[in-house]
């Protein structure tokens, strides 16, 4: 079942591509590993898949200590001040960078072990109350001081639109960050432009690749759930 989810799932962002110009090598899969097993977890990796990505630190450690370094790990989840540590160590990408605390905490943990931590800033692009996130007017600021830190990499924004049936509901949202990205890097705060929208997840992932996306999450569509 695995292995022809993956194959819909690639052939979904295919068409998306097709649809908007673009190559589908401009679009990484992040698998979602939260609803899978480690057994699970491994045998997306033998299909080809890299890159595993978990809500929960506590899981993300578990399927480390399982699977190693054969995996690109992401962490997508709201992290909490004191689970950095163990994400630091682990995740070759923080998804959800939303405050100045957390940012503060991922930079000394990594300077520890001597790391330049990849990270997106999270942007609350909706301005759901329920959903965590930057309010994108206060986007700028935030990425202002944060660029500060030596050990963070800020390689991106990361969303998550509001759900709904209709896909086609999220693509102003979709759109919007595209539009901050390219208004923070028109801003040459840093030396390397933000290159990575982390948007888009089973039920709206081709939208999102419409708009821009270059990141997609995804889990139901491959485990089902």
């Amino acid at each position: 079942m695995i292995a022809s989810n993956i194959e819909s799932v690639r052939q979904r962002i295919a068409k998306a591509c097709s649809n908007s110009g673009r190559s589908i090598d401009d679009v990484r899969l992040v698998c979602v590993t939260k609803e899978a097993t480690c057994a699970d977890a491994k045998q997306v990796l033998g299909l080809g898949v890299r890159d595993l990505g978990e809500n929960r630190v506590q899981e993300l450690v578990l399927k480390y200590n399982d699977i190693g370094d054969k995996a690109v790990w992401h962490l997508i989840g709201h992290l909490q001040t004191n689970k950095v540590r163990d994400v630091v160590k682990i995740a070759s990408l923080i998804h959800s960078v939303d405050s100045e605390k957390i940012a503060k905490e991922i930079d000394k943990e990594a300077a520890k072990i001597n790391k330049i931590q990849g990270v997106l800033i999270q942007v609350n692009i909706s301005g759901e109350e329920t959903k965590f996130g930057i309010d994108p007017g206060e986007v700028s600021e935030f990425f202002k001081k944060i660029t500060l830190y030596r050990n963070i990499n800020i390689k991106g924004l990361m969303t998550i639109a509001p759900e709904s049936e209709d896909p086609e509901r999220a693509r102003p949202h979709f759109r919007a960050l595209r539009e901050l990205k390219d208004k923070l890097n028109s801003l040459n705060i840093t030396q390397h432009p933000l290159a990575i929208l982390s948007m888009g997840m089973t039920g709206d992932f081709e939208v999102a690749i419409e708009e821009g996306s270059n990141m997609i999450r995804v889990g139901r569509a491959i485990f089902g759930g």
